[in-house]
């Protein structure tokens, strides 16, 4: 049965380009009306108008920079005033570089927790807040499958990610009484830009790379039945790390480096990343809506 999500009036940060941009389609597509607000402020308005134009509707699309309070209560106010509402926050937006830990410039490691642990946390506060007064709403966070199991390469985006599974966990109950579902999404490896010039090999593509349309149908799945905890996509994920936490740590890390997960975001193809890595990485050029005291910190679509 499809779902219907006729009225739902959902919020999608991050939302210009894949995870974010699937989603906003997936659930304007089952009936809800939407807005996705992302750092690059152009993009996201293009991205708002083709969705619409496909559609035959009007999705918002709007400047946020997730890390910063003031920013997302005016994206969240202005989403409300034009979908008369809000029902469910997504918080998708989230950057992933790569490579070893030693290399990492500070400016990195802390727009990785600005966007992807602070962003996350901003969000579910000033929607939980506003969900609780009206006595319903949901929360849907995107964390990932190596925020329970982390791959070098990785080592300060599987903290974030771990950060927000275990937000996840606490606000599912803290907020339950007060109506407030609070959804995990735990993806694989992706493919979208997230992944560029990574090299996986016939096992992982074949157990843990999923499209953004997969995380897309998973999270209009949690919406549409009001599903909280973690799910992970694709599913034999959870079912493989499942099995996994019940062998010593040495024994899983010999698996994974047998599987090949130990060097995919280790040796990545650097022309391929390239494009990512100026998006994601190098200091943000000042805009109408970067400020100068915020000039270095970035907010963008999975």
């Amino acid at each position: 049965m499809s779902a219907n999500l006729q009225g739902r009036r959902v919020v999608i940060t991050g939302g210009a380009r894949g995870i974010g941009r699937a989603t906003a389609e997936a659930l304007v597509a089952a009936g809800a009306r939407v807005a996705i607000g992302d750092i690059d402020q152009d993009l996201v308005r293009e991205t708002a108008a083709a969705i619409g134009d496909r559609f035959g509707t009007t999705v918002l699309g709007a400047h946020v920079d997730v890390s910063d309070r003031a920013s997302f209560e005016e994206f969240l106010g202005l989403a409300e005033l034009e979908l008369g509402g809000l029902d469910v926050l997504v918080n998708n937006a989230g950057i992933m570089p790569t490579g070893a830990f030693l290399d990492e410039t500070d400016l990195v490691t802390d727009r990785q927790i600005g966007v992807n642990i602070r962003g996350v946390i901003l969000g579910s506060k000033i929607a939980a807040a506003r969900f609780t007064a009206q006595g319903h709403g949901q929360i849907v966070n995107l964390g990932s499958v190596v925020g329970i199991e982390g791959a070098p390469g990785l080592a300060v985006y599987s903290a974030t990610k771990h950060a927000v599974i275990g937000l996840g966990a606490v606000l599912r109950q803290e907020l339950a009484e007060s109506n407030v579902v609070v959804s995990t999404i735990a993806p694989g490896f992706v493919r979208t830009e997230l992944i560029a010039g990574m090299k996986p090999n016939a096992l992982i593509e074949k157990v843990a790379m999923v499209g953004p349309e997969d995380v897309a149908a998973a999270i209009v799945d949690v919406i549409t039945k009001r599903r909280p905890g973690l799910r992970y996509v694709p599913r034999a994920a959870g079912v493989i790390l499942g099995v996994l936490k019940l062998l010593p740590e040495a024994t899983r890390y010999r698996l994974s480096a047998a599987f090949g997960l130990q060097k995919l975001a280790l040796n990545t193809d650097e022309t391929a990343r390239a494009a990512y890595r100026q998006r994601t990485e190098a200091p943000e050029p000042r805009t109408e809506a970067t400020s100068p005291a915020k000039k270095n910190v970035s907010g963008s679509a999975r």
